[in-house]
């Protein structure tokens, strides 16, 4: 089977980074692929991006050697199933908040006796490998969402989950639980210490924490503080982020200062 590039690197301790899909185009998806991330993942929680698109968005990846991810929209067995048949290699689980949501997480994602996946994928074969039922237990990421400030509070009993690979901070959602200012790269105290808690029952359990980061900067000192799986930006972020930088660029002179065309007046 093909190996999980992802999860290697966990076992060697190196920082992961990748980002998030959320456009649902497949070229784009290849565009950001070819960037050279580790890891993409597609976000089918919070945008109009249905099983079909995700399955084009996976396609789209391939082209590369980055690993296809899925942040499904629940902590669902039936839509997890569906996810991994169609090619995710791993999985994003949204707001686990206690050890139980945790298992049943792990348990959607892994074929029996580990889990109670169902056994049936036809693009699991085509992009893993004819032995992907035998080795799929083991190269699949289980990644639960940590992004509630009760989460916090249980982030032992969550992260201690067996089979569970990683936990990934999401810092507005865990801003909003915790009646703080939004951002992505959040400097408000409480939650900094939120998120350093997190961060330190992950070394203490060899946990690989991850976070989402809105900047090239924060996602450094990420990586500097010890996180394993980093997410910067997304394929909209990037778009948008770019057309306002460029378009404040542009010198539009003023009405006045322009030269009059034809039948034009200037006041």
């Amino acid at each position: 089977m093909r190996k999980n590039k992802v999860k290697e690197q966990w076992r060697r301790g190196e920082p992961s980074v990748g980002s998030w899909l959320s456009l649902g185009n497949p070229l784009a998806a290849e565009i950001m692929a070819h960037a050279g991330f580790a890891w993409l993942t597609v976000d089918m929680e919070h945008n109009a991006i249905d099983l079909a698109q995700t399955q084009a968005l996976f396609q789209a990846v391939a082209t590369t050697e980055t690993v296809p991810m899925a942040r499904v929209p629940w902590n669902d067995p039936q839509i997890i199933k569906r996810v991994l048949d169609i090619g995710a290699y791993g999985v994003v689980i949204p707001n686990v908040m206690d050890r139980e949501e945790a298992e049943r997480a792990v348990g959607a994602s892994r074929y029996p006796p580990d889990g109670f996946r169902g056994v049936g994928t036809l693009r699991g074969y085509l992009y893993g490998g004819v032995d992907y039922a035998q080795h799929a237990n083991e190269e699949i990421a289980v990644i639960g969402m940590i992004e509630h400030i009760d989460a916090v509070k249980r982030a032992e009993e969550i992260m201690s989950t067996p089979g569970l690979d990683a936990v990934f901070i999401g810092p507005n959602d865990l801003a909003a639980s915790m009646g703080v200012p939004l951002g992505l790269d959040n400097p408000h105290p409480d939650h900094r210490a939120a998120v350093a808690r997190v961060l330190e029952t992950g070394r203490r359990l060899g946990l690989p924490v991850g976070i989402h980061c809105g900047s090239v900067d924060a996602l450094n000192q990420r990586i500097e503080e010890g996180f394993l799986w980093l997410a910067l930006s997304s394929d909209a972020g990037f778009l948008s982020g770019a057309a306002g930088r460029a378009y404040r660029e542009v010198k539009v002179p003023a009405r006045e200062e322009r030269a009059a065309g034809p039948g034009e007046l200037v006041e």
